[in-house]
């Protein structure tokens, strides 16, 4: 039995020592002992525990792997996330105010992707245990809002129903203006039998929508998100973002960063997160790869009242990024990519006269990438806001401005 000091926090939320061994629910400035496989202690005993330790206020989270920083004080994960931030830039030689975070609260997750496998006795429903695929279930989870978690046995049932004996269901559960909407998959193919028995399991609990394997097999009510002053139907297992909190934090940032604008570029647009509330005072041009996102915002715009206009184009933006151009006719561009980031489409964004980006991003490192490419190009990287919206995990997302110098 080896002991040794965590110096630091990695950004998978290890515990690290010299060397650098790695320890899971550990913290900066902790003694612990254990035995040390592959550069990893996988069973840490703590001997000096930290004033930053905190007992976990969820039940499960000694066996479920959905969280992984229960066991830190909110302060010392607010401050962490923020310097995750900060370092990244910094790596790039980047010294922006960076503000925040903003968290989430605690039960506010307004979207739980579960898995569930059959059972001889029916079913299980829940995450995963930390670092394996055997399912937990998770019925006083701290996370997600209480609707999503009361539909548990909803999601057993939908394994009892459809999963294989060997297989494990996905099932995606969405609290939405109509009630929840559930998309599943890695079920059996649509049979006859399916097709009649799933339908009966969305009335009895009430869903707004169920499909099975992207097919709708039933729509009770529109499954509605509200952004901004409109009502949108996202396709099933589209991307939303994870709490209204979060949500309207991101958008009150980029609102501000874009204001003054006439007229606006969103691009990575999803279904309008930004593009309708902006259209409150500029016109927006909203590009998405998905074609179907891009329906789904279009539609939601037209059936709202007093928005300005807003255009649609479904591009893929890695491939085929608007260039100076098409840019020349924007104010403002806001930018929202996967974790990959933009990096083509900012290459372009450098080389146009486009004066002033709202950069949302989920991922520090290629953000901190594409802003320093945005800087040589002539940009003043001004200031970056730290969202939590995953609260105790290592996820970290942010909102940043940047204008052209004169």
């Amino acid at each position: 039995m080896q002991r040794f000091l965590i110096e630091r926090l990695g950004h998978q939320g290890d515990g690290i020592a010299e060397g650098p061994i790695y320890a899971p629910g550990t913290l900066p400035g902790e003694e612990i002992e254990g035995e040390v496989t592959g550069g990893v202690i996988a069973a840490p005993r703590i001997v000096t525990p930290a004033d930053t330790r905190v007992r976990p206020p969820c039940s499960h989270a000694k066996s479920c792997g959905g969280c992984q920083l229960q066991h830190a004080s909110d302060p010392f994960v607010a401050d962490w996330k923020v310097e995750v931030v900060r370092n990244a830039l910094t790596a790039h030689g980047l010294t922006p105010l960076i503000t925040g975070p903003v968290t989430s609260s605690t039960r506010s997750r307004r979207r739980a992707s579960f898995s569930a496998r059959r059972t001889k006795k029916g079913a299980l429903a829940g995450f995963h245990q930390k670092r394996s695929d055997v399912v937990v279930s998770v019925p006083n989870c701290q996370l997600v809002h209480p609707q999503i978690v009361a539909a548990l046995p909803l999601v057993e049932e939908l394994a009892v129903t459809g999963a294989s004996r060997k297989g494990e269901l996905s099932v995606l559960v969405t609290r939405t203006e109509g009630g929840l909407d559930v998309s599943v998959t890695g079920g059996k193919p649509l049979d006859d039998a399916l097709r009649r028995a799933l339908p009966d399991l969305a009335n009895t609990h009430d869903l707004s929508r169920l499909t099975w394997e992207g097919e709708t097999v039933a729509l009770r009510h529109p499954p509605a998100q509200r952004l901004g002053p409109a009502l949108v139907v996202p396709p099933p297992g589209a991307f939303l973002q994870a709490t209204e909190e979060g949500q309207r934090a991101l958008q009150d940032e980029v609102l501000q960063i874009t204001q003054g604008a006439a007229r606006v570029a969103d691009l990575f647009a999803g279904c309008g997160t930004f593009a309708l509330p902006i259209a409150q005072h500029a016109e927006v041009h909203a590009v998405e790869g998905d074609r179907e996102m891009t329906r789904a915002l279009d539609q939601g715009w037209r059936q709202a009242q007093g928005l300005k206009r807003v255009t649609t184009e479904a591009r893929d933006l890695f491939r085929n990024p608007l260039l100076p151009d098409e840019l020349r006719k924007f104010d403002a561009v806001v930018v929202d990519p996967p974790r990959a980031g933009a990096q083509a489409q900012v290459a372009e964004i450098a080389r146009s006269d486009v004066s002033c980006v709202a950069y949302v991003s989920c991922n520090p490192v290629s953000f901190a990438r594409d802003a320093a490419q945005l800087e040589a190009n002539g940009f003043d990287l001004r200031r970056v806001v730290v969202i939590d919206q995953f609260r105790w995990s290592t996820h970290v997302e942010l909102v940043a401005e940047l204008v052209r110098q004169d």
